[in-house]
């Protein structure tokens, strides 16, 4: 089955396509380092993560060059740092540590490249250079910006015309802009903020500072890690305008892609939802990973993120994990009669290759899980191999059913052997007050041929 996606461009289910299948590029936009993230951000990169594991599995591991940005120049970190009254640099530190360590625990390898917006200034001043020379960029009190009416594409990406261009505007209109819609791609810097000499033949005069636009930088660090065009783009449905719509117009001006859009195929990602409302900074109603992953492991995390197909909305909630972690155990009680290694099975991959249609994933998990249970001969091995496939079943199920290992392990083991040498002296009330008091902990005992184990329930 070839790998279908749903583009966004082309706003259809097409046949996935590389370039060069022995080189597939993807490419994720990735935080804005100002502060800890909040779950929604955690799900563009999961998206990634499996549409990558998903390429992999079909190209091959060494065939797929995946690049995932960090935006570590910008205004809300000079706000963040003013604020704390702190080095800008050690405010992109922390929230950098934050993000690698919440997208580890929830089981995201990092990408190959990780390029960070600071260190490409040089290809960004580029990028502005050949605009302005090609007539697609003009400079206006200290600014450059780019000329929406030189691109007649423009609005392709986000079905959107003219005027709800216009009226969708994330700043107010400036005054030396030379139409609403244009974006800024470069903005002068006070001598307290970070700041670069701009070329002396942008025209803005000697010794003017600035600093790149947002939009500007994912153009330049697709070119500088991956070379345009690229295969396959990815991102929240947030993103999807101004900021991929932006994208693609500087790109797309900026250099011959042979009629491509900058990607080959554009993947968004329905957003998280709590409550009546979208999760977001800005509307204040967010959900740390660190306060999520302080009461539940991360692949729970990960199984409630991927429980809806990646382009649909997610409510979030307490239910959510619990369902996933009850779901998850059930796989667990199988998964430790696999013997070998098994095959991904088709059902499983067919179902990525469905647009990551991951409910579908699941089921043919279930249905796994399932024969294993009937004792089908490789039922359970195939059931690992697949759940593996989707970033899941990295634990020992002994492990995972006792959970994070604590001074408290000892004690239990204790009582059980105290609870064994009950039986054997036929003192069951004390080896059922044993049960009970573990019971109320929420500890299960699990009697067997072999004596007895225990797990959190």
């Amino acid at each position: 089955m070839t790998i279908r996606f749903h583009d966004s461009y082309r706003g259809e289910k097409v046949d996935f396509a590389p370039a060069d299948p022995g080189r597939v590029t993807v490419y994720c936009c990735g935080p804005t380092v100002y502060a800890e993230p909040h779950i929604g951000n955690l799900r563009a990169g999961l998206a990634a993560d499996l549409a990558v594991r998903l390429l992999r599995a079909v190209y091959g591991e060494d065939a797929v060059v995946y690049a995932r940005n960090l935006t570590d120049i910008d205004d809300k970190i000079m706000a963040a740092a003013r604020e704390g009254g702190e080095a800008i640099g050690a405010v992109t530190d922390r929230a950098t540590e934050a993000y690698h360590r919440d997208m580890a625990a929830i089981g995201c390898a990092p990408p190959d490249h990780e390029p960070r917006a600071t260190r490409h200034i040089g290809e960004m001043q580029a990028l502005v250079t050949t605009l302005l020379a090609g007539g697609h960029a003009y400079a206006a009190e200290g600014h450059v910006l780019f000329s929406v009416a030189s691109f007649p594409g423009y609005g392709r990406l986000s079905k959107l015309d003219q005027d709800a261009i216009q009226a969708g505007a994330r700043v107010e209109v400036a005054p030396y802009k030379r139409d609403p819609s244009d974006f800024v791609l470069w903005k002068p810097s006070a001598a307290d903020e970070p700041g670069w000499d701009a070329p002396g033949a942008w025209g803005l005069g000697d010794g003017a500072r600035g600093r790149p636009g947002w939009h500007l930088e994912c153009s330049a660090m697709i070119e500088a890690v991956l070379g345009a065009p690229i295969d396959l783009h990815m991102g929240g449905q947030d993103l999807r305008f101004p900021h991929h719509e932006n994208e693609v117009a500087q790109s797309c001006c900026a250099a011959d892609l042979g009629g491509v859009p900058l990607a080959r195929v554009w993947l968004h990602n329905g957003m998280l939802r709590l409550g009546d409302g979208k999760m977001s900074k800005s509307l204040g109603n967010v959900i740390r990973p660190s306060e999520i992953l302080s009461r539940w492991p991360g692949e729970v995390v990960r199984y409630g993120l991927l429980s809806a197909q990646y382009r649909q909305p997610l409510e979030w909630s307490d239910e959510l994990l619990a369902s996933a972690k009850a779901q998850l155990d059930r796989f667990y009680r199988v998964i430790g009669e696999a013997e070998g290694d098994g095959e991904v099975p088709a059902s499983v991959l067919d179902a990525l290759k469905d647009d990551l249609n991951t409910p579908a994933a699941f089921a043919a998990l279930h249905a796994l899980r399932e024969a294993a249970g009937r004792g089908e001969t490789g039922a359970a091995a195939s059931l690992l191999a697949g759940g593996r496939l989707l970033g899941l079943f990295g634990a020992e199920p002994e492990a995972w059913f006792k959970g994070d290992a604590s001074d408290d392990d000892a004690r239990i083991d204790a009582l059980l052997v105290e609870r064994a040498e009950a039986r054997k002296a036929r003192d069951f009330a004390r080896a059922d007050a044993i049960r009970d008091e573990l019971s109320s902990e929420g500890i299960v005992i699990e009697d067997g041929p072999n004596g007895a184990t225990w797990r959190r329930g």
